[in-house]
């Protein structure tokens, strides 16, 4: 199978801004969210990015694996040797408070070649991850660096090579008055206390982020923040875009149950607790 890394991200990111797009056009609406049988909510603009991802993304002839697309049994996903991986809004409470904090995340996954069983059998290797209200973009392929763009769906390019040389490679050099923890604005947790104070014990003064979305993944990627601990639910498609982010920058997001990087494509998609840094 050819693996055009960078021919893929380009097409992963033509899809986010395409999302992206739709999801603003909801977002200058009055829209209205509804509950979906896991208490998530769920708007207009999940469905029309969603719907523009999985319109664009045909095109590569890899399966999709959606947070809004139907359920795929794990049998038939297992056998896959490569997919996409989409959260088409992720922060969808962040969107609905409007404060901007929320996310197009687009991951292509590989076959790792590890033993497979409930633990998964796929790691990301290219991803694009949008901010639509800041249009500004993640991007990363294995091999190719993590880099940020600003202005970026105003930037017309033709591949992913063109794009990471209008960009900012990652991570960027940045002092810290103090050690920085980036923690999640909506999902707060005793654990996540716990480990603040852990921190403050080794580090003395630290310095707390709060921040919707996948954003906390990226901050980390950037520099911005030296970790995010995760103890709270999330789902595959929350995280394997930040990934593949974090990982070219050098860094790593660690499943706090096995003590290794993150697999996905679980027999069921929801994550362990897990640590970026």
């Amino acid at each position: 199978m050819e693996r055009d890394l960078p021919g893929l991200v380009h097409a992963a990111i033509e899809a986010s801004f395409h999302a992206g797009r739709e999801i603003m056009a909801v977002y200058s609406t009055a829209f209205t969210s509804e509950q979906k049988e896991d208490h998530s909510p769920l708007t207009e603009a999940d469905r029309r990015a969603h719907a523009a991802i999985a319109e664009r993304l045909q095109a590569t002839g890899m399966p999709v694996l959606s947070e809004e697309g139907r359920t795929i049994l794990p049998d038939e996903r297992q056998q896959w040797a490569r997919y996409w991986l989409v959260d088409p809004l992720d922060g969808t409470k962040e969107f609905i408070k409007r404060n901007g904090e929320f996310t197009v995340n687009i991951a292509l996954m590989e076959r790792d070649h590890l033993p497979g069983g409930p633990l998964g059998n796929a790691r990301p290797v290219a991803a694009a991850l949008y901010v639509p209200v800041m249009d500004r973009l993640y991007f990363a392929w294995e091999g190719g660096g993590a880099w940020r763009q600003e202005h970026a769906a105003t930037q017309v390019t033709d591949t992913a090579y063109e794009r990471a040389a209008l960009s900012i490679r990652l991570p960027q050099p940045e002092e810290h008055p103090a050690f920085t923890i980036v923690a999640s604005r909506s999902h707060p947790s005793p654990e996540t206390e716990a480990f603040i104070q852990r921190m403050e014990l080794q580090h003395g003064t630290v310095r707390l982020t709060s921040m919707g979305s996948a954003l906390k993944i990226c901050l980390v990627a950037e520099g911005a923040a030296d970790v995010y601990p995760r103890y709270a639910p999330t789902m595959e498609w929350d995280t394997a875009a930040g990934h593949a982010i974090v990982q070219e920058a050098g860094k790593q997001l660690i499943d706090l149950t096995t003590g290794a990087p993150m697999r996905y494509n679980k027999k069921e998609l929801v994550n362990n607790w897990f640590i970026v840094q």
